[in-house]
């Protein structure tokens, strides 16, 4: 089956947001974006459906000496999940723990300040969340975030992504209420190979989309969160 090439995240995002239009203008309804590419699939989503945006920093908490291994993750509002199976098969004790998670912490406040500036972020309790990225390849960060945002009681989460493999898409309705993926491709490199123009975002661009959209659709209807 021959699969579609997306111009940009624009296109890809305005297709997202054609799956989703009954979520269009109401008023407990947040998307909810994963930086950086997916702040701009986010941005387009939320021009067409007239929703607030905002970000969900996502950091992994890696094995010290095997880095790309997570033991677990830390997200947006210093929610920790932790991947008990990993860590007792390593014997990793609560000391080594600590200190890792304080180092993601740190870098995960400068990303979300330099993201945010000034901008507070929405609350999620109760809300319809549509959590989207430019595309999903492994998974491990868009497992961390739903675990994270499952932590926030929403009323519901939706995982949205233009393109995800097989394997990947049936993971992710497992443990989201709703999951949108437009193309679901058995022959998967990487995201970008399923885009005409791929190129990676500032932190200035994410800022900007960010307070754009903030502007133009500021969220009539969301409390502000403030802890």
């Amino acid at each position: 089956m021959p699969y579609r090439i997306f111009q940009d995240r624009k296109e890809a995002g305005r297709l997202l947001a054609e799956e989703l239009l009954e979520y269009g203008g109401k008023s407990d309804v947040v998307i909810l974006a994963l930086p950086r590419g997916g702040v701009e699939v986010g941005f387009a989503m939320s021009n067409i459906l007239k929703l607030p945006l905002d970000i969900f920093v996502v950091r992994k908490i890696g094995v010290p000496w095997q880095e790309e291994l997570a033991m677990g993750a830390i997200a947006s509002g210093g929610i920790q999940v932790l991947n008990q199976s990993v860590i007792n098969s390593l014997n990793i004790d609560e000391e080594t723990i600590r200190e890792v998670t304080a180092r993601e912490l740190q870098e995960l406040h400068r990303r979300e300040n330099l993201y945010r500036k000034d901008l507070p972020a929405l609350s999620l309790t109760n809300k319809t969340i549509i959590l989207v990225d430019d595309g999903i390849a492994t998974g491990s960060t868009m497992r961390a975030a739903v675990a994270a945002i499952r932590r926030l009681a929403p009323k519901e989460l939706i995982v949205a992504a233009p393109v995800a493999p097989p394997y990947v898409y049936e993971e992710m309705k497992k443990i989201a209420d709703r999951v949108v993926v437009l193309m679901t491709p058995e022959e998967f490199y990487g995201v970008g190979q399923w885009y005409e123009n791929f190129n990676q975002l500032s932190d200035w661009e994410v800022c900007e989309l960010l307070r754009k959209s903030r502007k133009e659709t500021p969220g009539k209807g969301h409390e502000i969160l403030t802890n």
